[in-house]
């Protein structure tokens, strides 16, 4: 007994693997889709107050740190800035013109560390203070497996064939 026919079947195939043609209209063409992000993000802190915005940036044992002015995002080239982490002190040092840095003894383990940071830009003093949160490295050993539209055609016309017999 045939439960489908090979027409119905090529037509569905057809239907499935033969992409659907939508014209967008005048302004709603999206171009290409945004590229999607290949790695993982350092770990990172903000931290904000209504003078400073202050971000950190952990990359193993040195952490970048910018600092802007809340009211006008202004970076400030000019300001003394200090970490406490985890009960330690820590002096940045200026890297640049907008950057701070500071190079700790050892790389952070794996959890969340406790940040208050003193910023002293001229007159202004603030207290400041984050959370960084430091995860183990993922392993991606494993490749994800694909299945491109070929595979899929020749599914539908290995079903097709069975269904006609």
């Amino acid at each position: 007994m045939k439960l489908i026919s090979p027409l119905a079947a090529i037509s569905l195939a057809v239907l499935l693997f033969v992409p659907q043609f939508g014209f967008a209209g005048d302004g709603h063409d999206h171009g290409s889709p945004a590229p999607a992000a290949t790695g993982s993000a350092l770990p990172r802190f903000a931290a904000a107050s209504e003078l400073f915005e202050l971000v950190g940036v952990l990359n193993g044992k040195q952490i970048t740190l910018y600092l802007d002015r809340a009211a006008d995002n202004s970076p400030v080239t000019e300001a003394q800035i200090e970490l406490d982490i985890g009960g330690q002190k820590f002096k940045a040092t200026k890297q640049g013109s907008d950057e701070f840095e500071i190079v700790l003894p050892e790389a952070p383990k794996p959890g969340e560390l406790s940040i208050t940071a003193t910023v002293t830009a001229g007159t202004e003093t603030d207290l400041l203070a984050a959370e960084l949160d430091v995860h183990e490295a993922e392993h991606t050993d494993e490749a994800e497996h694909a299945h491109s539209w070929k595979e899929y055609a020749i599914w539908v016309m290995g079903a097709s064939q069975r269904w006609s017999c």
